[in-house]
């Protein structure tokens, strides 16, 4: 029999006891290993039956009990200890708290969007390494002080759990979420009204949410649930599951995520007290149209359009995630526009307005879709990639925003992604402590295989379990028994399954990857894992290709494929490999965290040199996989076979003998200092502590100064917009005429042929401005080594300054300046113009510069060899 309806009976503790209820509801229990030992001491039993979840075990523990536990005294006394520490970690200052940005004060809060976050299993609103991302974010800066709110949705139906079918194909399940049964709680206004958004849609309609908050240790997150009786029944669905539905539901999702994400921080500030956000940051183009919100809360302030869209991008970061085109959510042009049209989402709004910021105006673009990621660089001054070869592919990828430029010069920075450590480093490694570099080699192996072991019996239960669903009966399943061996060298593979992944480029040679895993004295055994998008047939066939591999009765004690990889999951398999797997094609993986948390616990990493480790690989750490060059990096089949060959070859002759490699102790003395030297070297480089510090020394520090300029002090942002439509109308009036070099009176070098080093060159250039005048641009020498080509690699910049004198009838301007030759070999130089202003955060910005043109001849850069 099913129920009609479902609701959840709450526990009522006694009043020893109380404590508990907040403990529970505070997610710092998924990363503080004490209160997670209280909670599992209440009932051992039920802790293990509800998952680890403190609200779970709370609603299952019998009244009995608790009023048992209520009379204990030692368990009293650490729910005290418990709850006065947390207090404690609350309430104290900490990092942020001790620091200043150049004697201003920091923000006094940043608002942190994102489409999914990752806390905890018991919060399933995520589906990968972007959600991973975003609660490791949330979770390091409430370790640090850091003043975020979250900002998300709650998906009724979370991501989906993937079970298999008997022949290995990925089946999908929704398990419908109560969002009372889950660490949140309702926002309510005073009279104790549920708080709630509304936004207008299309057609009269409504879209309303209400607000439920995590509290993630300092840190509130807000999570929006359009499944309200007020909403008609296609509104209720907007937030049904995450990536899913159609172009239109996305779309929904967004505006929701974006336009209704303000709208509840707003709340969300009103009820608590919290401070306004001074720096939004948009982590992935989902959360693109908070800008466009924001815009709209400044139009009755006297501010036209681009006043507003000035004092927006002043306090925006956008952060990148996607190395392709692909990965970019895109809107049909239409679409976007009945939504922002006349009653739509945003009243006062120009829709034109709208659509031009997502318009792919830059040659190969689409002029009928909406890009959010184009949306997301125009609406913020501050935008960066997550490693910094992903800062260098997200310069190309977008160089055309910003045409006549060098791609070295897009105004797209990096900061490398990290993880946090007390989430993903196991208990037995966070006991060593500060002691890594001291322990004797004997302690740290057996550390690594009590960890391999825990993973072997991990995984015959997932394994056990997984069999059980796929119709296996028990008489069938006694091999299990035999899977895997604490003493064997273990690989791990686990993450989503795009095709870039390669989740089957261990499959390329079958025999080859045979030997490797049965090898008479240095066998290798390999735990996959990993979900494929609903609705990616390709991508679910290479899990059944895998699969069904593991599933052959010769390999299948070596090799395990475990369905339903999540954090709980991540948590357990991790610590216990000994290697871990990487081997994505080049250059589209943007970073790749999962091989840092093998780090943190000692696992050796494996992998192509892209994302994170092309920037911190050494042969200390692990291994790089060699990737295919020339006419065979643009033969897919032919790559995958190099590229595989080459693993196998690490495998076999490098990897695996070391592992074995055992001295009369039984111990393999250089692997074991590897793992050391990752422990001490590698660790402290991957923590998401690292990389929020960065965050807020390099863009949320330099975001809240330019919002207090341009959004508090009256008339700078329509100053700064009324000059960009000045500079913008007039820029085709600018041009760079004759250029004229020699050397400096009394130096040496005069004949530029035998230009010396350390010789300077005096340049004189003449500039038309036409209606602009010298205060408005700033005119540079660009100089640096020249390649066959004579283009100018590690360019540096010299300003030249006007002589004395002004223009001409012409409009032409005459500049100076000196050029210093401090580099040897061939050697060139140009002259260019770009628009200056004091509340520009960089030259670029506004995506104009003149260059010299070819009718110049000679005159518009000497190149000297």
């Amino acid at each position: 029999m099913k129920a009609i309806r479902r609701f959840t009976v709450r526990p009522v503790l006694p009043e020893p006891l109380a404590p508990l209820s907040e403990l529970a509801r505070n997610l710092r229990w998924s990363w503080h290993a004490p209160t997670r030992e209280l909670f599992r001491s209440a009932d051992p039993a039920g802790w293990r039956a509800a998952g680890g979840d403190p609200v779970r075990l709370l609603g299952s523990v019998t009244a009995g009990r608790l009023a048992e536990l209520a009379t204990d005294p030692e368990f009293l006394f650490r729910v005290s200890e418990t709850a006065r520490d947390l207090d404690g970690y609350l309430r104290g200052r900490r990092w942020y708290q001790e620091q200043s940005a150049d004697g201003a004060p920091l923000p006094a809060a940043v608002a942190y969007f994102s489409p999914e976050f990752g806390i905890t299993a018991a919060l399933p609103q995520y589906s990968g390494g972007l959600g991973i991302l975003a609660g490791d974010h949330l979770k390091a800066a409430s370790d640090l002080g850091v003043p975020l709110i979250g900002v998300g949705l709650l998906y009724r139906h979370g991501y989906f759990r993937q079970s298999l079918s008997r022949d290995g194909w990925q089946q999908e399940h929704y398990p419908v979420l109560d969002p009372d049964e889950l660490p949140l709680t309702l926002l309510r206004e005073p009279g104790g009204s549920p708080a709630q958004v509304s936004l207008d849609l299309p057609g009269g309609r409504s879209l309303r949410a209400r607000v439920w908050q995590a509290q993630v240790g300092r840190v509130p997150l807000l999570l929006l649930d359009s499944d309200v009786e007020e909403n008609a029944p296609g509104e209720r669905d907007v937030t049904d599951r995450l990536y899913g539905g159609g172009s239109e539901h996305r779309l929904l999702q967004e505006v929701l995520l974006g336009i209704g994400g303000v709208r509840a921080v707003r709340v969300y500030c009103r009820l608590t007290g919290h401070p306004e956000p001074e720096v939004f940051h948009t982590n992935e183009g989902h959360a693109g149209f908070q800008g466009l919100e924001r815009i709209r809360e400044l139009l009755p302030y006297g501010l036209d359009f681009d006043a507003a869209l000035e004092a927006v991008r002043a306090g925006t970061v956008f952060t990148t995630h996607t190395p392709v085109a692909a990965g970019i959510d895109r809107f049909d042009r239409e679409l976007v526009a009945r939504h922002f049209g006349e009653g739509g989402e945003l009243s006062g709004v120009d829709a034109g307005r709208v659509l031009r910021l997502g318009v792919e105006s830059y040659p190969g673009g689409d002029p009928d879709v909406f890009n959010m990621a184009v949306m997301g660089l125009r609406l913020a001054q501050r935008a960066n990639g997550v490693s910094t070869l992903h800062g260098a592919v997200s310069r190309e990828m977008f160089r055309g925003l910003w045409p006549g430029f060098d791609t070295a010069e897009v105004p797209i920075t990096s900061v490398t992604n990290g993880v946090h450590a007390p989430t993903w480093v196991a208990p037995e490694v966070l006991a060593l402590g500060d002691d890594v570099a001291a322990a004797p080699d004997a302690d740290l192996w057996e550390l690594r295989r009590a960890l391999r072991e825990q993973l072997v019996h991990e995984v015959r239960e997932r394994l056990y379990a997984s069999w059980r669903q796929r119709g296996a009966g028990t008489a069938e399943l006694g091999w299990i028994d035999g899977v895997l061996d604490p003493d064997v060298l273990t690989i791990g593979f686990a993450r989503r399954v795009p095709a870039y992944k390669r989740l089957t480029l261990m499959l390329r040679d079958r025999e080859r990857l045979t030997e490797l895993l049965l090898h008479p004295r240095r066998p290798v055994q390999i735990v996959v894992a990993g979900k494929a998008h609903p609705a990616d047939d390709g991508g679910k066939r290479l899990v059944q290709e895998l699969v069904r591999f593991a599933d052959d009765p010769r390999v299948r004690h070596r090799i395990v494929f475990l369905p339903d990889y999540g954090m709980a999951m991540a948590r357990k398999v991790l610590p216990g490999c000994d290697v871990w797997l990487n081997n994505p094609l080049r250059p589209l993986e943007a970073c790749g965290t999962s091989g840092m948390k093998a780090a943190l616990n000692g696992g050796l990493n494996l992998s192509v040199l892209d994302g994170w480790w092309d920037e911190w690989y050494e042969p200390d750490f692990g291994w790089a996989v060699p990737t295919a060059d020339g006419t065979a990096a643009h033969d897919q089949d032919r790559r995958d076979d190099l590229e595989a060959a080459a693993l196998y070859g690490l495998v076999e002759e490098r990897i695996a003998p070391l592992f074995y490699d055992r001295g009369a102790d039984g111990i393999p003395a250089r692997w074991t200092e590897m793992v050391r030297r990752t422990l001490t070297a590698l660790g402290p480089k991957v923590l998401a502590d690292r990389m929020v510090r960065e965050y807020v020394d390099r863009l949320y520090a330099p975001a809240a100064r330019a919002h207090r300029v341009l959004a508090l002090e009256p008339g700078a942002a329509g100053e700064l917009a009324a000059w960009k439509a000045r500079v913008r109308g007039a820029w085709p009036g600018v041009s760079v005429g004759h250029v004229e070099a020699g050397a400096e009176p009394g130096a040496a070098g005069a004949d530029l042929g035998a230009a010396e080093l350390g010789s300077t060159l005096a340049l004189r250039v003449c500039v038309t401005l036409g209606a602009l005048r010298p205060e408005d641009v700033e005119v540079q020498a660009v100089a640096g080594r020249v390649d066959s080509d004579d283009a100018i690699a590690d360019a540096q910049t010299f300003p030249l300054k006007p002589a004395v004198g002004g223009p001409d009838t012409s409009s032409r301007w005459i500049y100076e300046g000196p050029l210093a030759l401090d580099r040897t070999g061939p050697f060139g130089y140009t002259v260019r113009v770009l628009p200056a202003h004091p509340l520009l955060p960089h030259g670029a910005d506004p995506g104009l510069v003149a260059w010299p043109t070819e009718v110049t001849g000679e005159g518009a850069g000497v190149l000297m060899r």
